[in-house]
């Protein structure tokens, strides 16, 4: 076969590839990965009792965000997932069309947009995630400080901060802890400089795998993954809220605007805020949007409240509005 024709063989067979499991979906929801909140379970679930099929989606909030922007000439995506600051982004970039969820009306009022553009299904506490066996005999880490010493070098990861929404958090959460406020994030920039001295790793994509191997030891999370890890994998595992504080952050979903499964993408939506829905989060040790309380049974695997009581909600639209300049900031002066 001559080059020209391998090559374009070649890549007709990567966009079949790529296009298949569109067509072969029900619903294409962005930014639903198997690792992350137990997707994996409310896919599976969403399969069994809606008869839809939802493919796993290995992205971030921001690459979600990029391509539903890139595809809106011509929608693939009907469901977008992402960090509440990279909801409002998709809603005044006009990504998204409004849609109330049955359950929206018991969601409080900060946790969703007021004409339904987004709306949060659960939300997780921000702290780290340890490998305890990884840290060769060295102390799990209790405060922020701790993570620059060098007896860390090389264990700690935390997601992109200018592209992942839980690296974000990470930013605002640091800061917070460390003085600064939403219009002066120093204290986070300096803290970045100082792990990127300590050989910090900073992927992309949710890294839950490589905290389980040990590949990183300490990675800047959510406690829903960390508890999955410490009563579902085998390995000794650690949530730690740090000791000069933390935050909160929901997670939104938001209907793709001019989605082309929307009917079937409104009835997923709904049943991610039904009983049952919400129920399969908590399984998840996720914190449900609506007032459900956690099953006991789950409650006693979280950290105690007086460990919580150092994780604070914040304005996330005041955060929103600062993201773009410490982004700017991160990638000038950290990376």
């Amino acid at each position: 076969m001559k080059p020209f024709r391998l090559v374009f063989a070649l890549s007709a067979l990567a966009l079949a590839a790529v296009s298949q499991p569109a067509r072969a979906a029900d619903v294409i929801c962005y930014n639903c990965p198997p690792e992350w909140a137990d997707w994996a379970s409310m896919i599976k679930a969403v399969k069994t009792d809606l008869s839809i099929e939802m493919p796993h989606d290995n992205k971030n909030s921001g690459q979600a965000l990029a391509q539903i922007l890139a595809e809106k000439a011509n929608p693939v995506g009907d469901i977008g997932y992402f960090g509440v600051t990279f909801g409002m982004k998709a809603k005044a970039q006009d990504a998204l069309e409004p849609y109330k969820p049955a359950g929206w009306d018991q969601v409080d009022a900060g946790l969703k947009d007021s004409e339904g553009y987004w709306t949060t299904i659960h939300s997780g506490t921000l702290g780290f995630f340890v490998n305890k066996d990884a840290l060769a005999g060295k102390p799990v880490p209790k405060c922020w400080k701790d993570l620059a010493k060098p007896d860390y070098k090389g264990m700690v990861g935390y997601l992109d901060p200018t592209s992942a929404a839980v690296g974000y958090v990470g930013a605002v959460a640091v800061n917070l802890a460390l003085g600064g406020t939403d219009q002066n994030f120093d204290p986070a920039i300096a803290f970045f400089k100082e792990l990127k001295k300590n050989d910090a790793i900073v992927p992309k994509q949710t890294s839950y795998a490589r905290v389980v191997s040990g590949e990183m030891p300490i990675l800047l999370d959510y406690d829903f993954n960390a508890y999955r890890a410490k009563y579902s994998e085998k390995g000794s595992f650690e949530f730690v809220i740090p000791c000069e504080g933390s935050v909160v952050f929901p997670y939104v979903v938001g209907l793709v605007k001019n989605a082309p499964h929307k009917d079937k993408a409104k009835k997923v939506m709904d049943y991610l805020l039904s009983d049952k829905g919400q129920a399969i989060w908590t399984n998840a040790y996720l914190r449900p949007a609506r007032k459900i309380e956690l099953p006991e049974a789950v409650k006693a695997k979280f950290l105690p409240d007086s460990e919580y009581a150092r994780a604070k909600s914040v304005d996330w639209g005041k955060m929103e509005l600062a993201q773009k300049g410490f982004s700017d900031r991160y990638l000038a002066e950290v990376r």
